[in-house]
């Protein structure tokens, strides 16, 4: 999620050879499978990618908010550009109802948070994108059965009209503060999320200690609801959103011993009902324009390192983005287990 600059130096040859005239055949390019596990495989180019994928007419994606990391230009950018009609069903659907749903809704893609890709990976048709290599490796199936496009840290937004700026999680238990999480934390990943970055203790999750703040909270009247909080623990894409509405009634902070971090994966139906254009849309997502049009929703592209390293990440638009206190913190998928399991149980 964090980007660091290194020096590169790039050669280009030319080499130009023969005299006389000469006449060849051009091969004809391979036929279209629009099943294939690779560009290469399957299209050849880019171009040819599109026009199969302009045949099928459509694409069905599922879950994908238009306000959530600017999915909604993402879509419209991509119906334009590919003139492929995009429809939109339950938009806020979680990443199990994603799959839950994908029997009868035959969505062509998925937006699914890590440990449902993982336990999912059998329903998920291999592809490499172009960017591929770009991806780090720890948030990608090494098959290509998912890969992550974004991601983001868990943030505490707050109105500095009403409230000093907390420095960490801790802070929040001093009076004045009302707090919300973005949600059920037994159904909402940004609220299981929330409770889990105020677990965290010298970078390793401690449930207990995060479910007791928010039992804390509780017990003293100032565990709210979003609309009346004052201070709402969420993903810091959609505090940044809201303060860059208003900058003067809305701030976002990382706590520094709290970069609990997560990546948003993508995967493509093993029984899309439009396959060339489920890849057409990957293609986008990954490539700099579309990991540029998701920072723009204050993400943090999963290719953004490579991006300015070769000068193509939009800088300008990366400078809003919350400042980071480091590497982030990622939760292992049996960390995860353990603390819904805990938090089951305690959270009622």
């Amino acid at each position: 999620m964090t980007v660091r600059t290194s020096a590169a130096a790039l050669a280009a040859i030319l080499v130009s050879a023969g005299c006389g005239a000469s006449t060849t055949t051009e091969k004809p390019p391979p036929p279209v499978n629009a099943h294939a596990a690779s560009m290469k495989d399957g299209f050849g180019t880019m171009e040819r990618l599109a026009e199969e994928a302009k045949k099928e007419g459509s694409l069905t994606v599922i879950a994908l908010p238009r306000d959530w990391v600017n999915y909604g230009e993402i879509i419209d950018t991509f119906a334009d550009k590919y003139g492929v009609k995009v429809n939109q069903l339950e938009p806020g659907a979680n990443s199990s109802r994603e799959i839950e749903a994908a029997k009868d809704l035959k969505p062509d893609v998925f937006d699914l948070t890590l440990d449902v890709a993982v336990a999912n990976a059998g329903k998920f048709a291999p592809y490499k994108v172009l960017g591929w290599q770009d991806v780090p490796d720890h948030v990608k199936d090494p098959k290509a059965a998912w890969y992550a496009g974004y991601g983001g840290y868990m943030s505490i937004g707050y109105d500095p009209r009403k409230v000093q700026a907390p420095a960490s999680f801790a802070d929040l238990l001093k009076p004045g503060y009302t707090v919300a999480l973005d949600g059920d934390p037994l159904r909402s990943a940004a609220a299981f999320n929330g409770i889990m970055a105020a677990s965290l203790q010298s970078g390793t999750p401690r449930v207990e200690q995060g479910v007791n703040l928010f039992e804390k909270l509780k017990q003293t009247g100032r565990l709210t609801s979003p609309d009346k909080a004052n201070v709402v623990v969420d993903w810091d894409h959609l505090n940044a959103a809201r303060a860059a509405k208003d900058a003067e009634a809305w701030k976002v902070m990382i706590p520094r011993d709290a970069p609990l971090g997560a990546y948003y994966v993508q995967a493509i139906n093993k029984n899309a009902p439009h396959p060339a254009a489920a890849r057409l849309w990957e293609e986008f997502l990954f490539s700099d324009e579309g990991q540029n049009l998701l920072q723009k929703g204050f993400a943090r592209p999963a290719r953004g390192e490579a991006m300015l390293m070769r000068g193509t990440l939009d800088t300008e638009q990366a400078a809003k983005l919350p400042t980071a206190p480091g590497a982030p913190v990622l939760l292992t998928i049996p960390q995860e287990d353990a603390a819904k399991a805990y938090i089951k149980h305690q959270w009622q």
